[in-house]
């Protein structure tokens, strides 16, 4: 079974599920690029939580977790099979990396997940379940999470982080151009990430905060970066970082798409 890599995705506003624009093709386009699937689990900027949990529901109802957007929105269902079994036994691992964690077999699956999965894959068909974040934990923390479900991509499964490169809501530009910046500091800070990315610069990485510039303007809070490190910590100790899209939107929304050790994407 071909081992799959992880993915970053910058999951942008919800309207990417209505007007996918070049964010949803290049979404569409990478996964394309990938073997298909066994299951994907999804680690959303969307599902905070205290401890991790892992969602074991056997059909996952679709969350529509907004307001203030058209109606159509709100009609959209995207609904993948679930596995149970995948998510008990990858709670038995982060167990055994020492994590608190629970399942939870009710909750469906949030924005961050159906958005770029329905561009991704339409058909619906991959079973996928979701994994918390803790918003009150550090970067070395959801990077140990990655770590512990690194065997997980030897056995198909597609591990998908979904936040966003940058996320300052209060300074977004709605209805500007795509890919024109209303800032210096989001197009700064999406360059330091790439390039330590690039350098595998994994310390100043972990501590972006006190060496990214403009870091607080660039995410007022953690959890919209933070499934990043889960995806840097599941590609295992030898990875590349592969910058697969680049964008802006909405002025403020760097929507950066990356792959880590990836030999199977072109």
């Amino acid at each position: 079974m071909s081992r799959l890599p992880t993915l970053f995705v910058s999951h942008g506003s919800p309207m990417l599920a209505v007007n996918p624009g070049r964010t949803g093709a290049a979404w569409h386009s990478i996964a394309t690029t990938l073997p298909k699937p066994r299951a994907i689990l999804v680690v959303s900027a969307h599902w905070l939580s205290a401890e991790p949990i892992l969602g074991s529901v056997g059909q996952p109802d679709t969350i529509h977790d907004f307001g203030g957007f058209p109606a159509d929105l709100f009609q959209i269902q995207y609904r993948p099979p679930g596995e149970p079994d995948l998510a008990a036994r990858a709670a038995a691992m982060l167990a055994a990396a020492g994590f608190p964690v629970s399942l939870d077999a009710v909750r469906g699956l949030d924005h961050g997940a159906w958005v770029p999965l329905m561009n991704m894959y339409p058909a619906a068909d991959i079973p996928v379940l979701q994994l918390s974040i803790q918003p009150r934990a550090n970067p070395g923390h959801h990077f140990r999470l990655g770590k512990a479900l690194a065997g997980l991509r030897d056995e198909g499964v597609l591990l998908l982080a979904s936040g966003s490169l940058t996320h300052n809501l209060r300074e977004l530009s709605f209805g500007a151009p795509e890919g024109v910046a209303n800032a210096q500091y989001v197009l700064d800070f999406q360059e330091w990430v790439h390039e330590r990315l690039q350098a595998d610069d994994l310390d100043a990485l972990l501590d972006y905060r006190q060496q990214a510039p403009a870091a607080a303007r660039a995410h007022p809070s953690d959890e919209h970066l933070l499934p990043l490190f889960v995806a840097l910590g599941a590609a295992g100790e030898k990875r590349r970082a592969s910058r697969l899209y680049s964008g802006i939107t909405e002025g403020g929304l760097a929507m950066d798409t990356y792959a880590f050790d990836q030999d199977q994407v072109r």
